[in-house]
């Protein structure tokens, strides 16, 4: 089976390659923007019948929430009308496709852990970009798997924990958000779930959360980080009124994951536990 990567230089695109070296049954194609550009939608549909997947894993997005708010047209050229593209295209070439989804198409209403039938509602335009990419993968190809997961890190890329991480290094206090709540994902986990899917001897489409299990809002996100560095920085939580950004957050976007586990009669790891792995591995890059 040959399986296309799209935005693999992404933290996800990154784990997978990683994953790829132990699981060479496949044949992997891995892309980025520089020889796969998803913006060029006149290149677009010749590469993907030159290259002529049997499956695609669509990871690149347009992941900057507050520059969304200003570059509307960008986010939704590649959440949305780039997802509609590949969609199509494995629709009517008898390929597959996976597209990675957001905790930020809901907007943080609830107090309950949310389900794929809860209510959409994004209170920004990522978070509505990335809903729409969502829509037009799951109407054009009723076989496509869209996995929606959220707080996404890694020992690859910019995020939450090497960013603290560094802030860390170089400040005796933070202040850090506690009243957003939802469940750090290790992008290490996501690819082996993906690779676990791809192994599954059966299919089975439709639209799937997924994230670490625990629920913790940032503050306490960034209490465990301290923690497993073993740094002294002193932690106080605000309120996220005190950190005003261009896109507003959800404030509570957990993920309940009951059906993927059911599904696919899987375990997912608990974000502490996930923290730990990563950390040791940024630990020894040092």
């Amino acid at each position: 089976m040959k399986i296309l990567v799209t935005g693999a230089n992404g933290q996800l695109g990154s784990e997978l390659q990683l994953l790829s070296l132990i699981n060479q049954k496949f044949n992997w194609v891995f892309t980025d923007v520089d020889e796969f550009n998803l913006l060029d939608f006149k290149n677009l549909q010749n590469n993907l019948s030159k290259i002529n997947p049997d499956l695609i894993i669509n990871c690149a997005a347009y992941t900057d929430v507050d520059k969304a708010e200003s570059q509307q047209d960008l986010a939704d050229l590649l959440n949305c009308k780039a997802v509609d593209l590949l969609s199509n295209w494995t629709s009517k070439n008898k390929s597959k496709i996976i597209h990675i989804s957001t905790d930020y198409v809901f907007d943080g209403n609830s107090n309950v852990p949310l389900n794929e039938d809860a209510a959409t509602n994004p209170v920004n335009i990522y978070g509505n970009t990335k809903l729409q990419g969502e829509k037009v993968c799951l109407a054009n190809d009723p076989k496509s798997i869209v996995i929606r997961t959220s707080w996404v890190y890694s020992s690859f890329g910019k995020n939450f924990v090497k960013t603290i991480s560094s802030l860390m290094r170089k400040r005796n206090s933070l202040n850090i958000v506690n009243d957003q709540i939802g469940s750090p994902t290790y992008a290490r986990d996501i690819a082996e779930v993906l690779i676990f899917i791809l192994n599954h001897k059966d299919w089975y489409p439709g639209l799937y959360h997924y994230s670490n299990e625990g629920q913790v809002s940032w503050y306490e996100f960034a209490k465990s980080i301290k923690k497993y560095f073993g740094y002294n920085t002193i932690l106080k939580g605000v309120s996220s009124n005190e950190f005003p950004t261009q896109a507003k957050r959800p404030k509570y976007s957990l993920l309940d994951k009951s059906k993927i586990k059911n599904t696919y009669n899987i375990t997912i790891p608990k974000y502490n536990l996930s923290l730990k792995k990563c950390i040791k591995i940024l630990n020894n890059e040092k």
